[in-house]
């Protein structure tokens, strides 16, 4: 691992990222990471980054001065994004990852290719109007509110069943060219989830984010 910490981690990518946003996210994940380019998001939110991690193909001059060189880590895969590249070199109880959303339709499918495979570090994406996560597999249980939209899209074949949503999992099959979940709606203050294999991701209101921390720090990883 490149990075491994008790604390939360906010990873920032290359697309658009607020000063408000990535305060709120240094907040909640205070060790920073910024995924190639990312830096010179962080730069022009009025932050540094403490690793810069990715192939560096975007990474600008005056970015790359700002760290150590012992903390500049080129992983020169093609093969991968580099949300990819710095998933799989970091833990941490959580990751808040943002601009990794908001962009591309094809970015962001990447993003959430990568959630699902590297499902067993919880990374939560914060985008524009909603918070996107890679759920466990097994039992998952999280605080909302009635009426909040509950949104999931299967990214493998998975056998879920669930409590506290309008319209009941009981038990429905997912698949990414079958059956999916988008815009359910809670009717309880807790939602309960039993998954029954990982390729699941859920989509909730990005004022939900702390609910989801908190949901997704209390749950197994196999």
């Amino acid at each position: 691992m490149i990075v491994e910490t008790a604390s939360g981690i906010t990873l920032v990518g290359g697309g658009p990222v607020s000063a408000r946003d990535l305060k709120l996210a240094l907040k909640l994940a205070p060790v920073s990471v910024a995924a190639d380019g990312g830096a010179d998001r962080m730069l022009a939110a009025g932050q540094r980054p403490g690793v810069i991690i990715g192939d560096l193909d975007s990474l600008s001059d005056q970015a790359r001065r700002t760290v150590a060189p012992a903390n500049l880590y080129h992983i020169p895969d093609q093969s991968s994004t580099d949300f990819d590249k710095a998933l799989r070199s970091l833990s941490a109880p959580f990751i808040l990852a943002l601009g990794f959303s908001g962009g591309r339709s094809d970015h962001a499918l990447a993003v959430l290719n990568s959630l699902v495979r590297h499902s067993r570090q919880p990374c939560l994406v914060l985008g524009p109007k909603d918070v996107s996560f890679a759920l466990p597999a097994g039992r998952f249980e999280i605080a909302l509110r009635p009426g909040d939209l509950f949104s999931l899209f299967p990214f493998a074949r998975v056998c879920a069943q669930s409590e506290g949503l309008e319209w009941p999992l009981d038990p429905h099959v997912f698949a990414p060219d079958g059956f999916i979940g988008t815009s359910n709606r809670v009717t309880a203050r807790r939602v309960r989830l039993q998954m029954a294999g990982n390729g699941m991701v859920a989509i909730l209101p990005r004022a939900r984010l702390r609910q989801a921390i908190a949901a997704l720090s209390l749950s197994p990883r196999g």
